[in-house]
């Protein structure tokens, strides 16, 4: 179909606009063919109607099938849009929601839902693993499972989301998605200390539980004790405190931040 061009000043005085080539169009970066992932599904899921559903395949297409299909974006840049959204969200959640806790605690509770093992817990609540777009030899090595690559697709679709529909959009599916994690983690949180959420996440990632290293500077009346932790022989996490406790707590919470990423 031909779309009719309005006269202008570069055909002004020349020939008809009929006469001069036709404008070539930038040239269209491939499309691999893409077997039905289940998008229209996970879209139901998740309770949000794309305007352009590009952006929800673009989500779940992982770095490993873009190397394999050149020309297709991969999710990464979503990702980090979701990642920064999710964060935003859920700390003004969990600010209006929970007024009487300190910076402390908000930061906590926080830091319980926004990280890779509770991401991952929700991506699969939603059966998000075979809509992936894997590679080969990713996919053959159980990429749909793998908690990194759960979690960073789920943050790639909340960033589609604020893309295709905006704030509100986003808002909603955050609430939708994070609700009950979030009430979990509150419940949680003054039953649980860092260092026993630690030495589960130890448990269940290496079998192992870890060890803490203690060590102190200062006077008598002024101590600062320094707390390291190490799992398997690896140092996994710092922390300093007043007291050898508060120096423990300051280290669990650096250690699960570090592996709760890695898992």
């Amino acid at each position: 179909m031909s779309t009719t061009m309005p006269d202008g000043p570069a055909n002004a005085g020349g020939s008809g606009a009929s006469d001069a080539p036709a404008t070539s169009a930038a040239p269209v970066a491939p499309v691999a063919p893409v077997a039905d992932s289940g998008l229209d599904g996970l879209s139901q899921r998740i309770g949000h109607r794309f305007a352009d559903p590009e952006l929800l395949r673009r989500a779940m297409a992982h770095r490993s099938w873009c190397a394999e299909h050149p020309g297709n974006e991969s999710n990464e840049r979503l990702e980090f849009l979701g990642d920064a959204v999710l964060g935003w969200m859920i700390a003004d959640i969990a600010y209006r929601e929970h007024q009487d806790l300190p910076e402390g605690k908000l930061t906590d509770l926080r830091k319980s839902v926004v990280n890779a093992s509770a991401l991952a817990e929700v991506a699969v609540g939603i059966d998000l693993g075979p809509c992936l777009l894997l590679g080969k030899g990713e996919s053959a090595a159980g990429g749909r499972m793998k908690p990194s690559i759960l979690s960073d697709a789920l943050e790639a679709v909340i960033g589609a989301v604020y893309l295709d529909g905006g704030v509100v959009a986003a808002a909603r599916l955050i609430e939708h998605l994070f609700t009950e994690p979030l009430q979990r983690a509150a419940q949680q949180l003054d039953r649980l200390d860092h260092k026993t959420l630690l030495q589960e996440l130890t448990a269940r990632m290496f079998d192992t539980a870890p060890v803490y290293v203690i060590s102190e500077t200062g006077p008598d009346h002024q101590k600062t004790f320094t707390a390291g932790v190490v799992v398997g022989g690896r140092s996994v996490g710092q922390g300093t405190g007043r007291s050898k406790k508060l120096a423990e707590q300051a280290a669990a919470l650096a250690a699960y931040t570090l592996l709760s990423a890695e898992a």
